[in-house]
């Protein structure tokens, strides 16, 4: 048995089309792997890379009563080839690259849900089996594979002129252009520029095998490594010999901030993010715009092929979330541990890990200061226990003070 068996099962390997699957735009939809190998340049990985090193960091959970046996297999391994991590890192990865990810719904001999693959077929298809849309898969091996379209999560990027899946990266051509031409142009001229030359002008006329015999003696007996005098030698056979300046070569700048800039604002990230040295809003920032929109459309994606729409209805749901005080100072951390805690928002275990410390045992308990209360209940408990404590002070007397018998009371 090989991982396709393991993944779809023999029945759905087995499905025959009936025809092609008819969209809105009146094609059948197909989804084939881009051709611009992107993930080969070291810019566009880096940028790849950061992205999914931080989604890999998401925490998935699962909200409500139903599948509650699934949030381990969520939160630790969700298939039995990769733990969580990896499996966030390799779809946000694949995403990234191709614009569109698959994730496959796992079952066992019994069709209960158990875990989730992330699919990466060379292509992908729509089919019609009795009336329904299928996906039929194609992978580097050969083999096929289909399964009902309606139990596939598919994550999209640049989703625009297919209905099911995101563009290529045709968009990134110019820019994939000048990053060839940059790293060839580097690459020759710092073999040139490393290269000593000599010009040599000849005393006589010599026939071509001559001359080629007197390049290639001058050469071994100045140019080779056992030369390590430093001197150049020549007899009467060359009347001048003259070396060739050779430069360093120098990067364009310019012309390198521009590649850097084009990739940045494609893959919306920034060279601080690639270097990991963001700070709190560089931080916020990266997180609203670029790994938020994933989790949420995970979130979506996940929670639409675990649960049933009865099951959603009734508030079930996968969510995937950060830490995102991880990044924060140690000032902002303090505050916000403080000021949430003191109104019962936060228990301590959440302000542990808020500073990436251990929990302890009790700690999820919720606190709140008793000195808040509401506008209206000011002064009630007070009155209480002053009539119960306080001998010789009557209600409505102005001595009393107010909060205790008085009339006026201060916010």
């Amino acid at each position: 048995m090989g991982l396709l068996d393991t993944l779809f099962g023999r029945r759905r390997r087995q499905v025959a089309a009936d025809r092609y699957f008819k969209m809105l735009t009146g094609y059948s939809p197909m989804w084939t792997t881009p051709s611009e190998k992107i993930y080969e340049y070291e810019i566009i990985r880096a940028s790849i890379h950061s992205f999914a090193s931080l989604c890999s960091k998401l925490k998935p959970e699962i909200r409500g009563s139903a599948m509650r046996q699934l949030e381990d297999t969520l939160q630790f391994r969700p298939n039995p080839f990769m733990d969580t991590s990896k499996f966030l890192y390799r779809l946000a990865t694949i995403l990234s690259v191709n614009n569109t990810a698959f994730v496959l719904p796992m079952e066992n001999k019994a069709g209960e849900l158990v875990g989730y693959y992330p699919l990466l077929p060379e292509s992908c298809e729509v089919i019609d089996v009795g009336g329904e849309p299928f996906l039929r898969y194609n992978f580097a091996s050969g083999e096929r594979a289909a399964i009902e379209l309606e139990k596939v999560g598919i994550l999209t990027h640049h989703h625009y002129s297919e209905e099911l899946f995101g563009d290529s990266n045709a968009a990134l051509r110019p820019t994939l252009n000048l990053i060839h031409t940059q790293n060839q142009g580097i690459v020759a001229a710092v073999k040139n520029s490393a290269v000593v030359r000599f010009l040599g002008r000849l005393a006589n006329v010599y026939t071509k095998d001559d001359r080629d015999k007197s390049r290639n003696q001058f050469t071994a007996e100045n140019l080779a490594a056992d030369n390590k005098s430093g001197i150049v030698i020549y007899d009467a056979t060359f009347a001048d010999v003259k070396p060739i300046e050779s430069k360093p070569y120098t990067i364009n700048a310019e012309q390198m901030k521009l590649i850097n800039t084009n990739v940045y604002n494609y893959f919306g990230t920034n060279e601080k993010i690639l270097q990991n040295s963001y700070d709190e809003e560089g931080w916020n920032a990266y997180y609203e715009g670029k790994i938020e929109p994933f989790a949420l459309q995970l979130s979506l994606v996940m929670s639409n092929i675990t649960f049933s729409e009865r099951e959603i209805a009734h508030g079930n749901q996968v969510i995937f979330s950060a830490n995102r005080l991880q990044y924060t100072s140690n000032n902002t951390k303090l505050n916000i541990s403080t000021q949430l805690f003191d109104r019962g928002l936060v228990s301590r275990n959440d302000v542990m890990h808020i500073w990436g410390m251990p929990h302890v045992e009790g700690g999820d308990t919720h606190y709140i200061r008793k000195e808040y209360a509401k506008l209206e209940d000011l002064g009630k408990e007070w009155n209480i226990n002053a009539n119960n404590q306080v001998a010789g002070i009557q209600k409505n007397d102005p001595a009393a003070g107010a909060g205790v018998g008085g009339t006026h009371q201060e916010v």
